[in-house]
């Protein structure tokens, strides 16, 4: 791991705040330019997927990155993807004893317990990519079971994550925008969650659709294969694995 963060990153590193992506979407409207890097100690209304509260006590790690899709836009929920794939690398390395794998749509998780989950959020032209990790604490979980990197056995503290992971995102964001989603895919698909097993799907509406995880599609819909022998896309839903 680097002692600072790659040259394509400007960091701003704040105390306590009310939420990364917050501050990073008002930074961007006045200026704030690609990889630019919005890192708090703590934040006092930081949130996930669907407005749901994230849990975001000193010690763990809160940032948000500006991004800028520019010609892929459409395909900018692909960035969810990228972070996961990076993110997932970066955290492998601090704890190189740990399992961790992607879990669609935008979770990492440790030994089979969230560690870490991303929030995109659209500030045109900008795509704000916001990022939590639990290092020291493992915050009562809300959908699923929790852990943290300490219960990993890792030490490493917030910007030795932060540092990681934002070289591994260079890496990645550069091939998507070169090559496209297909490496992601792979990538991701490699160290995926619940891929062949049974997953039941909730939807915004409250509905549920069971099936079993056959995969991804070419734009990241998670495919689920129903028992009446259809495949549906998944764009959208809270997952969840097993019987």
């Amino acid at each position: 791991m680097t002692a600072a963060l790659p040259p394509s990153f400007d960091l701003v590193a704040l105390g306590c705040i009310d939420s990364t992506n917050d501050e990073a979407r008002r930074r961007a409207l006045n200026g704030a330019g690609h990889g630019t890097v919005v890192w708090a100690k703590e934040q006092t209304a930081g949130r996930g997927r669907r407005g749901r509260t994230w849990v975001s006590p000193p010690g763990n790690l809160h940032c948000s990155v500006v991004l800028h899709p520019g010609a892929t836009m459409p395909d900018a929920p692909q960035l969810a993807f990228v972070a996961a794939v990076a993110l997932r690398e970066a955290l492998a390395e601090l704890a190189p004893a740990a399992v961790f794998q992607c879990k669609w749509p935008n979770d990492i998780l440790c030994g089979g317990r969230k560690v870490a989950g991303m929030l995109l959020e659209a500030a045109a032209p900008w795509i704000i990519l916001g990022v939590g990790v639990n290092l020291a604490q493992a915050p009562d979980p809300a959908l699923y079971p929790t852990t943290c990197l300490r219960q990993a056995g890792s030490g490493a503290e917030a910007f030795d994550v932060l540092a990681g992971f934002c070289d591994c995102l260079a890496v990645w964001y550069e091939r998507w925008i070169t090559e496209g989603f297909a490496p992601l895919r792979a990538a991701w698909l490699a160290h995926g969650c619940g891929l062949g097993g049974p997953v039941t799907v909730r939807f915004a509406d409250g509905s549920m659709m069971e099936g079993r995880f056959f995969g991804l599609d070419e734009r990241g819909a998670l495919l689920l294969d129903r028992p009446d022998g259809s495949r549906y896309p998944v764009l959208a839903g809270d997952v969840f694995f097993g019987t």
